[in-house]
Formats: C-alpha cells, structure tokens, sequence
C-alpha cells in the first residue's frame, strides 16, 4: 500500500494560484496512476487530473488549459498546479494512488487539503 501525504492548499483571490503537492512512500513501484480529486460542500468527490505512470494526463473539462498535473520521480512527488483559479474550485482536494497487488487494485488517498477561492 501507499500513504500520500498533501500539502500547498490555502485561501487565494480569484484569478490567483496555487501549487498542491502530494509525497507518497512505501509500495510505490507498484503505482499504476496518481491523481487529484476534490469535493466541494455538498457535492461529490470528483476527479480533476490524473497522471499515469507513463506520463500520460487527463483533466476534468472545467481545469483544462488552466491546471497541470507533473510529477517528480526523484521525489515520489505529484503535483498539481492551479492557475486561474475561480470561486467554483473552492473544495478539498484529495491525493488518490491506484496501485496493484497481484490481481488486485488498490485505492489510496491523502487527508485532503483545503482549497478556498474567495476575494
């Protein structure tokens, strides 16, 4: 299994940005993807970006052209970059690894950090 540990969320004003990062240890030669997902109050938790381990992206259509998910292999290191950021990304922001065992996969997820977009 992998822990995640988040870090980087905040308040910032409309327009601003933000930089979530997301460190992972133990069995991470087994990480198949990792991700971002948030959950705003009342809502569901959905994905955002999603990195493989190929390097291969994919955003939700509401962050495109305006987040970026990278990673740092030297660092077991995912991060998301926010720019642009409006008052409906305001959420807590998940880590999420799927990795295998065996035949299996494995969701992990971090504690989620608190992304406030607000003047």
């Amino acid at each position: 299994q992998v822990q995640l540990v988040e870090s980087g969320g905040g308040l910032v004003q409309p327009g601003g940005s933000l930089r979530l990062s997301c460190a992972a240890s133990g069995s991470i030669f087994s990480i198949v993807t990792m991700g971002w997902y948030r959950q705003a109050p009342g809502k569901q938790r959905e994905l955002v970006a999603l990195i493989t381990s190929g390097g291969s992206t994919n955003y939700v259509d509401s962050v495109k052209d305006r987040f970026t998910i990278s990673r740092d292999n030297a660092k077991n290191t995912v991060y998301l970059q926010m720019n642009s950021l409006k008052p409906e990304d305001t959420a807590v922001y998940y880590c999420n690894a799927l990795t295998r065992s065996g035949l299996s996969l494995i969701n992990s997820w971090g504690q989620g950090t608190q992304v406030t977009v607000s003047s």
